[in-house]
This record gives C-alpha cells, sequence and structure tokens, in this order.
C-alpha cells in the first residue's frame, strides 16, 4: 500500500544523500536491536540502490535481509523492524522524514518496556505471587557433609561410610592415539577420501576423528602415626572405596615405615579390610617419618605402580619426626617421577591452620595441590579436582 520508495521517480525525488542516510539510520537500529551491521553491509546495500538493483520496497526488504540476517531466528525480528522504520514515514516525502527521532523513540519504548517488566516482578515479590522459597530444615546428611570427621557421633560416621561406598572417580588421560568420532575436531583424510568415492571423489563428506582417553593410575599414601589417629581410620575406609571402585589403584600406608595395603583392602567388606591392615601393619599410632617412607615409596615402588602418568594422593598432617632434608630431596623426586602430586591434610579445613611445621614446609615446593581433607564436602571437590586432572 504505497510505502516509502526506495528508488523514488524524478518528480518526487528526496535531496541527496537523504536515502544514504536512513540507511545509515536502519543500521543504527539493527545493531541496537543485535543484528551485527558492519559499514561494509550498509555499503552494500546503498551500493546495490545506487545502481538501480532495488526498485521496489519488496526487494528492498529481501536485499536487506540476505545481507543481514545470519541466523533463522532473527527473521521474524528483522521483518518487524523493517516494517516500523520504513513504513512509519509512508504518506510524507523522504527528505521531510525524521528517521533519527524515530529510532530514539524505538530505545526510550524499550527502555520503558524492561522498566516495566522489573516493576512488575518486584511488584508480584512483594505481594507474595513469586515462587514460593525453599524451606531450609534441618538435615543429618547435610550436617555429615559439613562436619569434620573428628567430631562426629557414631552414626555420623556410620552415613560417612555408606556415602564413601557411592564413590565413583575416574581419572583419565589424553593418549597420542584417536578414534572415528563425527564430532571431533581432527580431520580424518584417509577416511574422507574413501567416504568421498561414493560421489566421484567430491569432497561433499568430512571424516572426523577425537582423542582416546585411557584411566589414570591413582597412587594413594596415607599416614597412621599418632597424630593422625583422629582422621585415619575414616581415611582408611575412603583409601578401601578408591581401591574398590578404580581398577588402576595402589594404596600404601606409613609411620616410621612404608607398607603396601592394597591386598589387604581387596576383602569384600571395609571392616574385614581395615582388621586385616591392622594384623600386618607395623607401627600403627606410633612417630612419624615421612621422608624415609617416600624414600621407600621411590626406591621399591615408584616404577611397579607410578607407570603411565599416575596421580599420588598424600593423606598426612606434614608433622615428622625425621630428617627434614631427606623429605624435601625425596619429595622433589617424587614430583617428578608422579603426574601430579597432591597433599591432602586433614587440617587444613580449620581457618586458623597454617602450614608452619618443619615438615610441611620442606614438602609444600615439591606439591602440585595442597587440599584439605576434613569433611564429605572437601572429598567431592576432591573428585571434580581428579576429574579434570589429563
Amino acid at each position: 500500500r504505497g510505502g516509502l520508495s526506495v528508488m523514488p521517480s524524478p518528480e518526487t525525488a528526496p535531496a541527496a544523500g537523504c536515502l544514504l542516510g536512513n540507511i545509515v539510520l536502519f543500521g543504527r537500529l539493527l545493531r541496537h536491536l543485535g543484528f551485527e551491521v558492519t559499514p561494509a553491509h550498509i555499503t552494500l546495500i546503498a551500493s546495490s540502490a545506487e545502481w538501480g538493483l532495488l526498485r521496489a520496497r519488496g526487494d528492498f526488504r529481501r536485499a536487506c535481509r540476505a545481507i543481514v540476517v545470519k541466523r533463522r531466528e532473527q527473521v521474524a525480528l528483522f521483518d518487524l523492524a523493517f516494517a516500523l522504520f520504513w513504513t512509519r514515514y509512508a504518506d510524507q516525502a523522504a527528505e521531510m522524514a525524521d528517521l533519527g527521532r524515530l529510532l530514539r523513540e524505538t530505545r526510550q519504548r524499550q527502555a520503558d518496556q524492561q522498566l516495566s517488566a522489573a516493576t512488575e516482578d518486584a511488584a508480584q515479590a512483594a505481594d507474595g505471587r513469586s515462587e514460593p522459597e525453599t524451606v531450609m530444615t534441618y538435615s543429618t546428611r547435610a550436617v555429615s557433609h559439613q562436619k569434620d570427621f573428628a567430631r562426629m557421633t557414631a552414626a555420623e560416621l556410620e552415613q560417612v561410610k555408606q556415602a564413601l561406598q557411592t564413590l565413583a572417580w575416574e581419572i583419565l588421560r589424553k593418549t597420542r592415539r584417536t578414534r572415528s568420532e563425527p564430532a571431533g575436531r581432527r580431520v580424518d583424510p584417509r577416511k574422507s577420501f574413501r567416504v568421498n568415492l561414493r560421489y566421484g571423489g567430491e569432497p561433499l563428506q568430512r571424516a572426523m576423528r577425537s582423542p582416546r582417553f585411557q584411566r589414570r593410575s591413582l597412587v594413594t599414601v596415607c599416614d597412621i602415626s599418632g597424630s593422625m589417629e583422629r582422621y585415619s581410620r575414616i581415611l582408611l575406609q575412603f583409601v578401601f572405596a578408591l581401591t574398590n571402585r578404580m581398577t588402576q589403584s595402589e594404596a600404601f600406608v606409613f609411620s616410621t615405615q612404608l607398607s603396601r595395603i592394597t591386598r589387604q583392602l581387596q576383602l569384600r567388606t571395609v571392616e574385614d579390610a581395615l582388621r586385616q591392615v591392622g594384623r600386618t601393619v607395623q607401627g600403627w599410632g606410633g612417630g612419624t617419618r615421612i621422608g624415609e617412607s617416600v624414600r621407600q615409596f621411590n626406591f621399591h615402588w615408584a616404577r611397579k605402580v607410578l607407570g603411565q602418568g599416575a596421580v599420588v594422593l598424600i593423606i598426612s598432617d606434614g608433622w615428622d619426626r625425621g630428617e627434614i632434608p631427606l623429605l624435601a630431596r625425596e619429595m622433589a623426586r617424587l614430583q617428578r617421577t608422579a603426574h601430579r602430586v597432591v597433599w591432602l591434610n586433614p587440617l587444613l579445613g580449620s581457618a586458623r591452620y597454617k602450614p608452619l611445621t618443619r615438615g610441611m614446609q620442606a614438602a609444600l615446593p615439591h606439591i602440585d595441590h595442597f587440599r584439605p581433607v576434613h569433611n564429605l564436602v572437601s572429598l567431592h571437590q576432591l573428585g571434580e579436582l581428579l576429574a579434570q586432572v589429563q
């Protein structure tokens, strides 16, 4: 029904530069609505109009939409913006149309709509018509997740034992081998060539590949000295869960000397496993010689259990009665051999704790991750950390 003529007749032609100015304003409106309109797009539209390629309003709309719209969901918004911009002044001369004022009115109307929506939401919240809030009630499970292992009751420790049985951790490592996958990031040239033989050799399809992943080994070394007595039993249950859930895992304990307990933890129940560990391990609840224990691990077990880039978990509070230079030297050797060294300290869960002991200060420079292990939340965070190791 009439509308603004993009290529008006010589009798009603607007002043020079009016059409180009309106195209620029239209581009500004589209950018305000979220379209990616560049000066190159504006130049392309103006050049088409200048050479007489756009002689009707429908041609002009379709040309602008083909140049500007990049996604299907933008079509409806573009058509609405085009109708609002180019038909507002359909009965007026082009040179008399103040299209800049229309752009300002459009922005003001959108701002008013956003303000009205925000005010309505606030009013609904004040009247109590919004969604009901979640009522926080007492939960023994939540308390067990946050509470320190050393302050738990027997019933809470039983809940923790049941929670540990649900651990399902998996540590993966990226290998050099790849596998065929449609959503992969690397092109498989051989398979692409074979697939495109059906099209006469035309490269119409691409076969993709992605890296293969394998399970990474996990080695746990737990301190069972006297200073760890409050945590050692529950943490050994954690070690038992890891050893039985993960196919490639090893477990050791130490106080004054190192002992391998992987075979003892392969029993059916955690009670039988801990009872067997108590009968076979010497020095339970005694002194601590971390440096000597790490040295025994490096010289007797490292080559056997640290293959394929294993991750080592050391669970200890850092109290050491042995030689501090030996601890620093052996921790440096362990860090060079293992893929990651994670030190879990149950005392780190306290806000007042600072690693001021000589043993802890000697080990810290050779640790990749220093984390607490005092409640179930810290164990879940440890699982998230190990899932990110590749």
